[in-house]
Parts: C-alpha cells; sequence; structure tokens
C-alpha cells in the first residue's frame, strides 16, 4: 500500500482528507503523554486486584488486602469511644458539681450536651435553646421546676407528666372547660394576671379577679403569683409567657388549662449522656 506523505512536513498522513487537499498528519503522540496512560492502566489494574472492585451477585471481589471502608469507619469510631471510655465513666461516677469544677471534665461534658441536645432536644427547644410557644426558654432564669443543676438534672431524667414513676407531675385545673369558673369570673381572673406585670388595661375587672384568683389559684402560684416550683406552677407576675402573654393566651390558659410533657431521658440515653445534656444546659446561662 502506497504511503501518503505531506510534501510540506514529510510527515506520513492518516489517509483522511477534507476539502480536496486538507489531510490529516499521522504524528506520534509525545512520550511523556503515553508513559502516563500506560501507568494509569497499570495504576488501575493494580487497584482492582488489591482493593474491593467488581460487583457480584452475592457481593464484590474483596481485593488482596481485604480492605473495607465500613470497617475503617467502625475502627475508627471504636477508637475514639475507647479513647473517651474515662471521661464518660467520670461523667457517671462523680457528683455534678465535681464535674463543674474540673475544667477538662466540664469542657467535655458540654461539648457532648450540647451534641445530644441538638439531636434530642433542639426540635423542641430550638437549636439554641431559645423555646417557643410551650416550649420553655433555656436561656433566661425562669424555671418551672428548679433551675440548680440537680433540679435541672432530675427534670432531664424522669421528664415532665412522662410515663416515667419518678416524673414531674401536676395539672392546672381546666376552670372553663369544667364549669369551675364562669366566663365572666375567668375574664376578671385573666385582667388581674396582667395586671401583675403592669398589662391590665381594666382596673375594675382586675380588682374583681384578685379574689377569684386568691380563691382558685393562689394554692398553686402562691398568694403573690411568684410560682412554686415544686408544683411547677410558673409565675404569674414577670414578662416571661409560655403560652403567650396577651389577655386570650391567659384567658385560654385559664379556661383549658396547662399541662406540657417531656419524655423521661433517662429511659431513652445513656446515664453519661443525660448527666452531659445536664451539665450542658446549665451551662446556657440560666442556671442558679
Amino acid at each position: 500500500m502506497k504511503r501518503d506523505v505531506d510534501e510540506h512536513t514529510g510527515v506520513e498522513t492518516t489517509g483522511h482528507v477534507w476539502d480536496d487537499d486538507l489531510r490529516e498528519l499521522n504524528n506520534p503522540l509525545p512520550r511523556w503523554w503515553l508513559t502516563v496512560f500506560y501507568a494509569c492502566i497499570a495504576w488501575a489494574i493494580a487497584y482492582w486486584v488489591l482493593y474491593p472492585a467488581w460487583p457480584g451477585i452475592h457481593g464484590y471481589t474483596s481485593g488482596l488486602l481485604g480492605y473495607s471502608s465500613r470497617q475503617s469507619v467502625t475502627s475508627a469510631v471504636a477508637e475514639g469511644a475507647a479513647a473517651r471510655a474515662d471521661l464518660r465513666q467520670s461523667l457517671v461516677s462523680k457528683p455534678l458539681a465535681e464535674i463543674k469544677a474540673n475544667e477538662t471534665l466540664y469542657r467535655f461534658a458540654t461539648a457532648t450536651g450540647a451534641s445530644v441536645f441538638a439531636n434530642n432536644c433542639a426540635p423542641c427547644h430550638g437549636r439554641g435553646a431559645q423555646g417557643s410557644q410551650g416550649y420553655p426558654n433555656l436561656n433566661d432564669d425562669d424555671w418551672l421546676w428548679g433551675g440548680t443543676l440537680d433540679e435541672i438534672y432530675r427534670t432531664i431524667q424522669f421528664g415532665i407528666r412522662s410515663d416515667h414513676p419518678d416524673t414531674h407531675t401536676t395539672d392546672m385545673p381546666r376552670f372553663g372547660a369544667d364549669k369551675l369558673l364562669e366566663p365572666k369570673q375567668i375574664d376578671d381572673a385573666a385582667e388581674f394576671v396582667l395586671s401583675l406585670s403592669g398589662r391590665s388595661s381594666d382596673e375594675v375587672a382586675a380588682a374583681r379577679g384578685k379574689q377569684i384568683f386568691a380563691d382558685n389559684c393562689a394554692g398553686c402560684h402562691g398568694d403573690m403569683a411568684l410560682g412554686n416550683k415544686d408544683m411547677g406552677a410558673p409565675s404569674l407576675a414577670d414578662q416571661i409567657w409560655l403560652y403567650g402573654g396577651q389577655k386570650a393566651d391567659v384567658r385560654a390558659s385559664i379556661h383549658g388549662g396547662r399541662g406540657g410533657k417531656m419524655p423521661a431521658w433517662t429511659t431513652r440515653l445513656n446515664e453519661s449522656s443525660v448527666r452531659a445534656l445536664a451539665l450542658y444546659v446549665a451551662s446556657l446561662g440560666g442556671s442558679k
């Protein structure tokens, strides 16, 4: 077969011709490019042989090295857990106050607690623990069941109105729904409650509501309406409102009662996580 050589360059062509006189030169590939190309082929073959590569009906080729990314991650997690085992044991065995006084242990506890909070508590209390209507803000110093470190720990342990036998539990009466008070009495009581924080717009109604409050509400909220942590009864004399501070909100609370719930985390989390969570919540700024 006759070779076709380009007369200008002296290089053999591939035989392809376009527009009668445009010919493709058959230049060899650069040696460095060929070297890299063949090296990549050799690398791919070696990888197929050494590492898991080919899928099959009942699995995949495991490779000569027997490498497993799943096993690698599992081992790394196990190593991390082993490295923190002493710290976790200290979380369980030491008193909470002693943990708080130990800088290294306290830093570990609050970091762990932040992760536990994000995974379990943030859906209700918010990512910043700022709360929302019906879910308390955990950054302030207003605590329904007490705000000391031990009290916070107990609340997290056993929950509020949960299924645990040691849970916090009291129920606010449904003064309207159960016909304990007349609608007009509920209006007056709501007006009095608003007057405690300077929000009343009807002094006459508030004056009538004062006696209604004394007869029906003071037993839980106190004569001065400052609340009672033993009963989970909030202070009504501040500007903090769990279910809203408008008159309609207060009236709805008196009419239908209130009784939020929180799980007993001791049945859902291990003890070190519960204690770390208590220390984290207490660190948010509202612990007493």
